[in-house]
């Protein structure tokens, strides 16, 4: 019974407490506010400046448009100044030495984001002001800023950008209001890691300017916000993509002439890596710094671009024809001997073991003439050729009587063996332009491979 006792008196003892503070508050809002201005700065001595401390706190980077060129970041300001008209004995109050009130109450510096980029001019959300018994007042309010950051795309993907906002008074003047760091660097403690953006600092600098419109000085706080890309994204979206398209350019000089493909592959190949350069395009701001994956494509298209010229002109070296030129003695050895052995050119049934195989000599074939013809019918006889061979594997033949043959026969056959000697001699020709046609093929293949592995590891460097 006692005890219950206690704690009803404990409890009647609490709230009356409780209750005599909460007067006392009023008592002080009324007070202080009795007659306060809120449009006048809060110093006795007007010839003073007023100190006031800014502390920038960043939550989060909503967004990064490079195209515009607009950086829009979740931030927490938090303001400090003493007000000379805000204080009070905290014993003639029962003890209270803080309150808080809504900042409209109070006098509050105009404060403003100088690169502000929005079109709005959104202000800071309306948050209580925490006020203490020796006059000094805390304000801490949310904002989402939008500000104007240059961006530099010389290095896309593997770029880094630097952002500034910079806070100052946009009426007050450095002899009536000095600007102060809270911290030399922004607080990062409560930041959202940003699936694009790493953020690597965000120092703040105090600046002191002179306009050419006024004599007075301006002071000002610059935060720098130091961010660098995450480039994952855009290395498996864009540039791996674009490196295997590539590879498959020095590949069309190893398909075959006679497929009717080479050309195709590489306007295929050169389309789509237009494709490409119009999406990195489309996000990048129009600027002169081209991108280094810009300027990857564009050594790639040129390259893509010379291959299928160089394929159009190696196309009409392998089609050519019994009308043209023969091969030149120069391009003979140089081409066809010394180079079609370096990249391992050789034709069908040849080996780079086996020596090169020697065309026979064509059968030759006498032919008996119209004085011995007459002869023979004079004498009542006819000759026939009798084919032998000699040591040196050449096929003769000598007039031997024969009773079944003909002038006209002979001279059908000297015919048909003039024109398969022709044929035979125009294929060889015919096939030697082929050959050179085939090495300079192979030559430029690797000459283009070799183009293509060097740039992508150039690219891909940049990257690590």
């Amino acid at each position: 019974m006692g005890l219950v006792l206690c704690r009803v008196s404990f409890l009647s003892i609490y709230l009356g407490c409780s209750g005599a503070q909460g007067k006392f508050a009023y008592k002080l809002l009324h007070d202080l506010f009795a007659n306060y201005s809120n449009a006048l700065r809060p110093v006795e001595d007007t010839d003073r400046a007023l100190n006031v401390t800014l502390q920038i706190t960043l939550s989060q980077i909503i967004d990064m448009d490079e195209r515009n060129q607009i950086l829009t970041a979740y931030l927490w300001i938090r303001q400090v100044w003493l007000d000379a008209y805000l204080a009070w004995d905290k014993d003639d109050y029962d003890g209270i030495d803080t309150i808080r009130i809504p900042s409209s109450y109070v006098w509050r510096p105009d404060i403003v984001l100088y690169n502000n980029a929005d079109d709005q001019f959104t202000e800071s959300m309306e948050t209580n002001v925490v006020i203490r018994y020796d006059g000094q007042v805390m304000w801490d309010s949310p904002a989402i800023t939008k500000s104007s950051c240059k961006v530099d795309v010389s290095y896309f993907p593997f770029d880094g950008q630097q952002c500034r906002l910079t806070f100052g008074s946009w009426t007050y003047n450095g002899n009536q209001i000095d600007l102060l760091n809270g911290l030399d660097t922004g607080d990062l403690t409560d930041f959202v890691e940003n699936v694009e953006w790493e953020v690597l600092g965000m120092p703040a600098k105090r600046n002191v300017i002179i306009y050419g419109c006024c004599s007075e000085p301006y002071p000002d706080i610059t935060y720098t916000l130091l961010l660098k890309r995450r480039a994952s994204f855009y290395i498996f979206n864009l540039l791996l993509p674009c490196i295997m398209i590539s590879f498959l350019a020095p590949l069309g000089f190893y398909l075959p002439a006679d497929s009717g493909e080479k050309v195709s592959l590489g306007v295929t190949v050169l389309l789509a890596l237009t494709v490409f350069q119009l999406l990195v395009a489309e996000s990048m701001p129009p600027s002169e710094n081209v991108p280094l994956i810009g300027k990857y494509y564009i050594a790639t298209m040129t390259m893509i671009t010379a291959s299928t010229a160089l394929t159009i002109f190696i196309m009409n070296i392998h089609h050519c024809g019994p009308g043209a030129k023969p091969v030149p003695k120069w391009a003979k050895k140089f081409i066809l001997q010394y180079m079609a052995r370096l990249f391992f050119v050789y034709e069908v049934g040849e080996s780079c073991k086996s020596p090169k195989r020697q065309l026979g000599h064509l059968p030759t074939v006498q032919v008996v003439s119209g004085r011995a013809a007459k002869e023979e019918q004079k004498t009542g006889t006819r000759m026939k050729l009798e084919c032998g061979w000699e040591e040196q594997q050449h096929q003769v033949c000598v007039k031997t009587p024969c009773l079944c043959h003909h002038n006209s026969l002979l001279r059908n056959v000297e015919y048909i063996a003039n024109c398969f000697r022709d044929q035979k001699a125009a294929q060889k020709q015919s096939g030697e332009w082929k050959k050179v046609a085939k090495v300079m093929d192979r030559i430029f293949m690797w000459i283009f491979f070799i183009m293509v592995f060097f740039m992508s590891m150039l690219i891909m460097g940049k990257a690590i």
